[in-house]
């Protein structure tokens, strides 16, 4: 390739079948590929369940795969389709050729005549998958960082980049079109506009959207590791987390000496007390069993304990960063200030990679799996194992203390 980096795997694997001249095998990298359509932004806002072909004077649809894409601006957004779409819904008097990556050695130009449709098709159809694996870890190799600080912060928003089959630093984001990033943002996380995205934005790397009950019970027990340097027993945990809640609820009902003189506090109703106390006793028993589980698959070593669940929210918030690029509800500037964030604040809170991990893993759990140990689990484990066994993972290469 002389001089030349291919981005990553889609445009190295388009640029040997094309040196090769084997053109059937460049097109079987197309059609297990997104394929991006340049659209003014104010077209696609206007027409959003639409794509519109722009030729070029010379009848040419210019279209990008995943690693070529230029950085985003306001203006322009790209949408993407399979070569199947492409092969469906090509008219008569659509561009002559579909120009690939053009200006770059992976570039190729497609005729689009009958039968080079149907070929399309054909290639689709043979096609194993469609889009990046997920459950493995994808990297761009020129375009986003793969050392540094803001490396760091978009590392720890890998979990959710393997799980989804996503590029984990590519922080100039489209994702998986701008429709697509807008419409996945509104249904998960009702955000519609860039005052919501900044709000879960702030709360995620604020830590706020994680249960305080389960920090207050990881953190009655991380004391107690620290007084006693060792294990802590479950039973011991939940006593010391019960008789810590009747004094919080005892102190609450004492009188309060303020600027405006003595406040008598009302007491809190003994069922709400009980019920709370019994809530967090029936929680530590199931982080415990959690962790047993977390100890089996290798999430955690054998004597290992998850000391908080703020990774969950600082892991979402990393890719938070990115979603909003990707649906232009923030600049790529932006991003990266939030992700530099991110990164510190997982570094304040855990020790290393593999301790972060378990935290993120954890808060999932507790919010979506309901001890199935179902997808919300396995995919999470899954991700982990990638990010702590593949050599090319951001975890084996970049150090959790950058020093």
């Amino acid at each position: 390739m002389g001089t030349w980096i291919a981005p990553s795997v889609i445009e190295r694997e388009l640029y040997g079948a094309k040196t090769a001249g084997d053109w059937a095998a460049y097109c079987d990298v197309l059609a297990r590929t997104p394929l991006y359509v340049a659209q003014p932004r104010a077209q696609s806002d206007a027409h959003p369940g639409s794509v519109f072909f722009h030729a070029t004077p010379d009848r040419m649809l210019v279209v990008h795969t995943a690693g070529m894409l230029p950085a985003p601006t306001p203006e322009t957004v790209f949408e993407s389709r399979s070569l199947r779409w492409f092969a469906e819904v090509w008219a008569a008097d659509d561009p002559a050729f579909l120009a690939v990556n053009p200006g770059s050695p992976a570039e190729a130009y497609l005729t689009t005549a009958p039968a080079d449709l149907a070929r399309w098709r054909a290639h689709a159809q043979a096609s194993p998958h469609y889009g990046l694996p997920e459950g493995k870890v994808h990297a761009l190799f020129t375009g986003g960082p793969l050392h540094g600080p803001v490396a760091h912060g978009l590392a720890v928003g890998s979990h959710l980049a393997v799980t989804n089959g996503e590029f984990w630093n590519s922080l100039a984001y489209h994702g998986s079109g701008y429709q697509y990033e807008r419409r996945r943002v509104a249904k998960s996380w009702s955000i519609t506009e860039r005052s919501d995205w900044l709000s879960t934005l702030h709360t995620l790397l604020a830590s706020e959207m994680v249960s305080p009950v389960w920090e207050y019970a990881l953190r009655v027990r991380r004391a107690l590791a620290s007084d006693f340097a060792g294990p802590v027993d479950v039973e011991h945990w939940r006593h010391v987390a019960e008789a810590s809640l009747r004094r919080n609820a005892e102190r609450a009902a004492e009188p309060q000496l303020t600027p405006e003189g003595v406040t008598v506090a009302q007491p809190r109703p003994g069922a709400e007390v009980e019920g709370e106390i019994a809530g967090v006793r029936r929680l530590i028993g199931r982080i415990a069993r959690y962790e047993q589980r977390f100890r089996a698959d290798g999430l955690l070593p054998p004597d290992g304990w998850v000391r908080s669940v703020e990774g969950w929210d600082i892991g979402r918030a990393s890719q938070m960063a990115r979603w909003g690029v990707g649906c232009r509800y923030g600049t790529v500037a932006e991003a990266e200030q939030a992700v530099l964030r991110a990164g510190e604040a997982a570094r304040d809170t855990y020790r290393s990679w593999e301790e972060f991990s378990a935290g993120y893993v954890l808060g999932r759990c507790l919010h979506f799996d309901e001890e199935e140990f179902g997808p919300w689990y396995t995919t999470a484990l899954a991700a982990h194992l990638a990010l702590t066994t593949d050599p090319a993972s951001p975890w084996r290469n970049i150090p959790w203390n950058l020093g």
